[in-house]
């Protein structure tokens, strides 16, 4: 995908990524995530110019202000762990949506796994 005119691979701008995984009511990313946060690593290094907000996203189930904070702290756990792999600060930025903007329907299990992601989008 490409961002302001700069490549980002092989996770670019607008991507949605639900390989990063979360322990249950918890910001603690899971050693199973690995992967994923290398090729967004990988993607970044490979475009210098290119900043992103990393935006945090949560199924219905809990309260909505809830769902909005823990949005924001797994937003910024990813924020952290792109930084301790050596992206700059200045790059990144970290925003939670909570509930706001499901892709599935909550109603199930599948749908509210689909919903609890990370999303990449260009700044």
């Amino acid at each position: 995908m490409a961002c302001a005119g700069q490549a980002v691979a092989p996770l670019g701008c607008g991507a949605v990524v639900h390989g990063i995984q979360f322990d249950f009511d918890s910001a603690a990313i899971r050693p199973a995530s690995k992967p994923h946060l290398d090729a967004l690593h990988d993607g970044l290094r490979a475009a210098p110019a290119t900043s992103i907000t990393v935006v945090g996203h949560t199924s219905s189930e809990g309260a909505q202000a809830y769902n909005d904070e823990l949005s924001q702290r797994r937003a910024e756990a990813v924020v952290a762990a792109l930084r301790e792999r050596g992206i700059a600060a200045g790059r990144l930025a970290a925003q939670g949506r909570g509930e706001q903007q499901p892709i599935a329907d909550n109603a199930t299990e599948a749908g509210r796994a689909l919903n609890r992601r990370v999303e990449i989008a260009c700044r």
